[in-house]
């Protein structure tokens, strides 16, 4: 016992608060180019399946389909990790 570190925070300020919820919002949206670019890649990958003729049109279109409705319900997932994050910090 005794073995405990106390070190005193300030109370985040205005300014800093906004300063933090423009990094969240970055990387919110660093988080929401990087879903985009595996939607861009999986798309690309179905094509050559397509075109190398390992695939029907059918199974391409409900393979786009289903990485669209994956890509949609990440990118809404972010955008409410993104919404709570910053209730969080304005919050006092």
């Amino acid at each position: 016992s005794g073995d405990i570190v106390r070190v005193p925070m300030p109370a985040l300020t205005e300014e800093r608060r906004r300063e933090l919820i423009k990094v969240v919002h970055k990387e919110a949206e660093s988080a929401r180019i990087a879903v985009r670019n595996v939607r861009r890649d999986a798309n690309e990958h179905l094509k050559r399946l397509m075109k190398d003729k390992e695939c029907s049109e059918d199974d391409e279109r409900r393979a786009q389909e289903d990485v669209q409705k994956l890509t949609d319900r990440s990118i809404a997932e972010i955008d409410r990790i993104l919404q709570t994050k910053e209730h969080d910090l304005m919050a006092v």
